[in-house]
């Protein structure tokens, strides 16, 4: 009887435990789908360099919503211009709106309003953000996305939400700047960055861009990693294929990356065979704007004994590393080895076979 007890007592615990059991093991999965994705419009954590800004600033293209206790007159929807002013009734001049906070527009509001009404009691919210286009970014990432800049962020920050980049990018990021700083005197932190970036240039259309490397943001380097202002288009850049056939352990395209040399990409192939003849390895290259390729005769072997210089591949570039004649001095011995070997079993598979007792 106590056995059967124990049984039961043991069997019932059982019963009891297993369902917890099993929601312990399932919390973790429940836990893991509940966290939000962190959106461009929330506040930067605690501690972050960029959470200096905690109340948004206006601009040309925000809407602001007024109320004035007992005068529904002054009541309704402002928007501001595009001098960044506010034209409000009963107030002469245009209050200056831009790179300013409600906080300090609905007390400039108060005081104003002061001259012909006693205690002013004043409502001010933000109804509509259109001062700050989106920052898109596109090219090799992941997931090419569009954010809405309501707080400042950095370009790491961003490549990140989109996913990351891609193995097609070229080693290289393109910042354009659609519209000026929005208030330069909040953000010393974009001049300072800007004034250290790798380089700069202009497009066809003339508008200037600024260019950063992958390789600096991922070793953590503050100039690689530049605030993105709002309307700004981030583009990692997508790399050109380059492809290498003929006598090379993994013939095979890749992609180029900035500058990727002929000895870097025989490695990244695996190297050359012993059948190769690294004298002469033939570059195809593609002549602008046209279909015609050029064809480059690169001394291979003189270049892995710093002979000779490297040489920098270029997109679309066609390597062909050729094989060694059969009676060359590199080849002569394999030749004559594969002629005897060939030789002999040629002759096995015909002769007869006897067996000796």
């Amino acid at each position: 009887m106590k056995a059967t007890r124990v049984i039961l007592s043991f069997a019932a615990f059982s019963l009891l435990v297993a369902p917890v059991q099993g929601q312990q093991q399932q919390g973790p999965s429940t836990s893991i789908t509940a966290v939000p994705a962190i959106s461009i419009s929330e506040r930067p954590a605690p501690g972050n360099l960029l959470s200096a800004r905690r109340e948004y600033t206006l601009g040309p293209g925000d809407a602001v919503e007024l109320k004035v206790l007992g005068e529904p007159q002054m009541d309704g929807v402002y928007e501001v211009d595009g001098d960044g002013n506010l034209s409000l009734p009963f107030i002469e001049q245009p209050v200056v709106a831009q790179c300013r906070t409600v906080k300090a527009l609905r007390k400039e509001v108060m005081t104003e309003l002061a001259e012909f009404l006693r205690t002013p009691q004043v409502y001010m919210r933000v109804r509509e953000k259109g001062s700050r286009p989106a920052a898109v970014v596109y090219g090799a990432v992941r997931s090419p996305a569009k954010f809405e800049m309501h707080r400042p962020a950095k370009l790491l920050e961003l490549l990140s939400s989109s996913g990351g980049v891609t193995e097609q990018h070229n080693g290289t990021i393109q910042i354009t700047h659609t519209l000026p700083q929005f208030c330069p005197d909040e953000e010393p932190q974009v001049a300072t960055e800007a004034a250290a970036t790798d380089s700069s240039a202009t497009d066809e259309l003339g508008i200037p861009y600024t260019i950063y490397k992958v390789s600096d943001l991922k070793a953590g380097k503050a100039e690689a990693n530049p605030v993105i202002r709002p309307g700004d288009i981030v583009y990692v850049a997508e790399a050109s294929p380059v492809y290498i056939i003929g006598a090379v352990n993994a013939p095979q395209g890749f992609y180029l990356r900035d500058q990727t040399t002929l000895s870097t990409a025989m490695a990244m192939v695996g190297g050359i065979r012993r059948d190769a003849n690294s004298s002469k390895v033939r570059i195809y290259r593609q002549r602008p704007n046209s279909t015609v390729r050029d064809e480059i005769v690169a001394d291979y072997k003189s270049i892995k004994k710093n002979k000779k210089d490297d040489i920098i591949l270029q997109p679309y570039d066609v390597i062909e590393v050729g094989e060694s004649h059969q009676f060359s001095k590199g080849r002569l011995f394999e030749t004559l080895t594969g002629f005897i070997t060939g030789g002999v079993q040629s002759i096995a598979s015909v002769a007869p076979t006897r067996v000796l007792y």
